[in-house]
């Protein structure tokens, strides 16, 4: 298969249009981890909340590089590479956890501190005078990458690059709006799992973005009318094209609408109920009637709001045709029991078992498998036109087209 990764061979100067080599190439792929996750962006690595005092600390990556997000003794948030400047081993080994002032490599004891400045050196001076680091060798000079650290709503997100504007420039004033709407006020983790799946990372991202898709995949969506295409909402695309938001508004006139059954659509089943129907009591807690609302942050982000259950998603590649998805589900501080116990039954709907998102586990898979000897030929991306723009309406693809838009972009295609 003749797999090519430069800008002559995207098919045509259109974001409706994508070569599949992009989901396959090793050195499209490398590209990707340098110019996207590790160049002007700024990439979700924690909750404020996963790390609320000293030395608190998570681990996490950007793209493939580890990374320690910590707390530091004056509250700073602190962002540095999960490598150990000695030889290159992780610093920390657990997904998270608490230090009183250091971190110590497990391979050879040289210790950091929670700014990640290397500031001990096991038999620093060696032994009796023997051996040990050269008289001149300077600590200050050996340390992990550092990167920038911007906290927003109580999200945490960090960047390697000193272009990258500030987050609220970064998002716009729309995106930045709907993130606001959720995240109003001090939140608590529920819970939290990594989910393996056999796709390239951008597979996943789209499928994100695609509106078009989720009430035709996912029979739960449709019967139970969680989000129907008859249904009121739209899709939020930023000016840049890498963020969105789509949302969804319960409409009365969707309950007479024969749309779905006019053109033998499965997602119209009259059999499938629900033993326990107080999965879906729902209350309205943001002010407006959205009862579905997926936003997205270039190049990985996703927050996540149906009905009232909550969560923050994160994109992971791992290879040309692999990627981790990290989801942590989340309530808020003041939450009563009862809202807590009803968040807790509608985390089932979301996940690798989810009565509604078990099968955009398995669709990345059916792409990258269907597609594996179609390097040269390319996807249709037409659904509401082949532009970028906002839309009163999720029968289109616009936010999907808008992630090509900032892909090709920042990558020079």
């Amino acid at each position: 298969m003749d797999i090519r990764h430069n800008e002559s061979v995207w098919p045509e100067d259109s974001v409706a249009r994508v070569p599949y080599w992009v989901y396959q190439d090793p050195a499209n792929y490398t590209r990707e981890l340098g110019r996207l996750f590790e160049g002007p962006t700024w990439n979700y690595v924690c909750l404020e909340a996963d790390i609320p005092n000293k030395g608190d600390y998570r681990t996490n990556f950007v793209g493939a590089l580890p990374v320690i997000v910590v707390r530091d003794a004056d509250g700073t948030i602190n962002c540095f590479e999960n490598r150990c400047a000695h030889r290159g081993a992780l610093i920390a080994l657990d997904d998270g956890g608490n230090v009183e002032n250091n971190f110590k490599c497990i391979y050879h004891a040289w210790s950091y501190d929670l700014c990640g400045n290397l500031r001990g050196i096991a038999f620093e001076r060696g032994i009796n005078g023997v051996g040990g680091m050269p008289k001149d060798f300077k600590r200050e000079t050996f340390s992990p990458r550092k990167l920038r650290t911007t906290t927003l709503c109580g999200l945490v997100f960090a960047t390697l690059s000193d272009e990258t504007p500030p987050i609220e420039e970064y998002l716009g004033d729309e995106i930045l709006g709907r993130i606001k709407r959720v995240l109003n006020r001090p939140i608590k983790v529920m819970g939290r799992f990594t989910q393996a799946l056999p796709n390239n990372w951008k597979l996943y991202v789209e499928n994100v973005k695609d509106t078009y898709h989720a009430s035709l995949l996912h029979l739960f969506f449709g019967t139970f009318r969680i989000t129907r295409l008859t249904q009121g909402g739209g899709v939020l695309v930023s000016p840049d094209g890498g963020h969105h938001a789509s949302y969804t508004i319960d409409k009365a006139d969707d309950r007479q609408s024969t749309a779905y059954r006019d053109q033998g659509i499965r997602t119209e089943n009259k059999d499938y109920t629900l033993a326990d129907p107080s999965l879906l009591d729902t209350v309205k807690e943001f002010g407006d009637d959205i009862q579905l609302q997926i936003l997205s942050v270039f190049p990985g982000f996703i927050l996540q709001q149906i009905h009232n259950c909550l969560a923050v998603r994160q994109v992971v590649p791992r290879g040309t045709d692999r990627m981790d998805l990290k989801w942590t589900y989340f309530g808020f501080a003041d939450d009563p029991p009862e809202m807590t116990k009803r968040r807790l039954k509608q985390q089932n709907l979301v996940g690798p078992a989810g009565f509604v998102s078990m099968e955009d586990g398995c669709v990345g898979g059916f792409v990258q498998r269907g597609i594996a000897s179609a390097g040269e030929q390319v996807s249709v991306i037409e659904m509401g036109g082949d532009t970028t723009e906002s839309q009163a309406t999720r029968a289109t693809e616009a936010s999907v087209r808008g992630f090509w838009k900032a892909y090709r972009e920042r990558m020079g295609y």
